[in-house]
C-alpha cells in the first residue's frame, strides 16, 4: 500500500443531541454536509472523499443525498468513530487517512491543503499531523491526517470511552507511541479561542448561514481571510455566536486528558 495514498473522511451523522440534523439544514439550497464535502473536494490533496456516517435508519437520508451528490459514502458504527475510521479505510484502502468532522461547513481549502503538504513534505516523520494540538485556526478547520498504521494500532489499543468517541487522542495523547506534528496558521495570529465557525448550536447555525449567503453569491470557496474580513465590517455577524467561542469536547475531559490545558477550552 503507498503511504502517500489518501482518503479524506468526513464523518456525518444526523442524530447530534445539541442540533439535531445540522448536517441537513441547507446553506445556499443544498444541505450543510454537502457544502462541506465541495470545499473538501476543492483542496488539491485530499485524495478520495468519503461520507462516513452511520448504520442508523435516520442515516438513510445521508446516504440518498450522497448518491444525488456523486459522494461516496461508507456505513458504520454510531457511536464508534474509531472503528467506523477504521472500518471506512480498510473499504477504500489507503496508506494516508485524514479525519474532517461535518461540523466544519466553513472550512479553507487551504487549511486542509496546508497540514496534508506539511505531512507530505515530511514523508516518513510523523505518524499523525494535525492543525489542532495546540489550535490556532478559527475553531471549525479541523484537519488530522494520519498513517493507516497508526489509524490501525489505536483502533486496536485504545479503550477509553473518550478515545472511541472522538477518534484521534489514544494517538495524539501518547507521544511516546506516535510521532506528532502540528501546523500552525499563517500570520502568527492564534483565533481558536475567539472565533467559531464550526456548528453544534442553533446560534452556529445562524452564524454560518449569514456568512454563506453573504460571501458564496461572489465566490463559493471563500476562505478564513474573507470571513474575518467580513467580520471585521459586519460586526454584528460576529456577535451572533460569540458567546460559544471556545466551547468544545474538551470541557467535558480535562480530567481524563493529559496534552489538553484548561485555557484550551470553555464552559457554556
Amino acid at each position: 500500500m503507498n503511504d502517500q495514498t489518501i482518503i479524506t473522511i468526513i464523518q456525518t451523522r444526523r442524530g447530534s443531541s445539541r442540533l439535531p440534523d445540522k448536517v441537513l439544514m441547507p446553506l445556499q439550497g443544498k444541505p450543510l454536509f454537502v457544502r462541506q464535502a465541495e470545499r473538501v473536494r476543492a483542496s488539491r490533496l485530499h485524495g478520495r472523499v468519503v461520507i462516513a456516517t452511520t448504520t442508523d435508519a435516520s442515516d438513510d437520508a445521508i446516504e440518498e443525498a450522497c448518491f444525488q451528490e456523486g459522494l461516496d459514502c461508507f456505513r458504520g458504527h454510531p457511536q464508534d468513530l474509531l472503528d467506523r475510521h477504521y472500518q471506512a479505510a480498510l473499504r477504500y484502502p489507503a496508506g494516508t487517512v485524514i479525519k474532517i468532522p461535518s461540523d466544519c461547513p466553513l472550512i479553507d481549502t487551504a487549511s486542509i491543503d496546508q497540514v496534508i503538504g506539511y505531512y507530505l513534505e515530511h514523508i516518513g516523520e510523523f505518524d499523525f499531523v494535525s492543525n489542532l494540538h495546540p489550535a490556532t485556526w478559527p475553531d471549525g478547520n479541523d484537519v488530522e491526517i494520519m498513517t493507516f498504521a497508526a489509524l490501525e494500532r489505536a483502533w486496536r489499543e485504545a479503550s477509553r470511552p473518550l478515545e472511541r468517541e472522538h477518534t484521534t487522542p489514544y494517538i495524539w495523547e501518547n507521544p511516546s507511541l506516535f510521532r506528532v506534528g502540528n501546523v500552525v496558521m499563517n500570520g502568527g495570529k492564534d483565533y481558536s479561542m475567539t472565533h467559531r465557525f464550526t456548528i453544534d448550536y442553533a446560534e452556529d447555525y445562524q452564524f454560518i448561514k449569514a456568512v454563506y449567503d453573504e460571501l458564496y453569491p461572489a465566490n463559493p470557496l471563500f476562505g478564513v481571510l474573507e470571513i474575518l474580513d467580513l467580520l471585521e465590517r459586519r460586526p454584528d455577524l460576529y456577535t451572533i455566536n460569540a458567546e460559544m467561542a471556545g466551547v468544545n469536547w474538551y470541557r467535558l475531559h480535562l480530567d481524563e486528558l493529559k496534552t489538553v490545558t484548561a485555557d484550551q477550552t470553555k464552559l457554556i
